[in-house]
């Protein structure tokens, strides 16, 4: 696979408490945002992003990292019946992405970002 770790998935149920944590506990600096439910940490000393993302109870979400990858969806229909994805690749505001399990359970996002062009 080629693509660059870009960010950590940091599922939560909840935001106000995690901010709490991250933000005033920890002191992580605000990267940005995305409505109410997903806010951006830069990490100290590093180009990756701690995504802590507000899921439901129940989902099939869990921590794991993320990559950048040139099609999110050329990466599903090779890897169809080989990785356990969530589900098709979808649209998100920065592009395309599809969120898939490894062995144990752990969630990987493969994402790739529109281009303003």
């Amino acid at each position: 696979m080629e693509g660059k770790t870009s960010f950590l998935i940091m599922p939560v149920h909840d935001m106000k408490g995690a901010l709490a944590f991250y933000r005033d506990q920890l002191g992580l600096l605000e990267a940005w945002r995305e409505g109410e439910g997903t806010v951006a940490f830069q990490l100290p000393n590093t180009d990756v992003l701690l995504l802590v993302s507000l899921v439901e109870a129940g989902s099939p979400v869990t921590a794991g990292p993320g990559f950048i990858i040139a099609s999110a969806d050329e990466f599903y229909a090779a890897q169809q019946g080989k990785i356990d994805f969530l589900g098709a690749p979808v649209d998100i505001p920065a592009g395309r992405l599809v969120m898939a399990k490894d062995p144990a359970g752990n969630t990987l996002q493969f994402l790739s970002v529109s281009s303003s062009e």
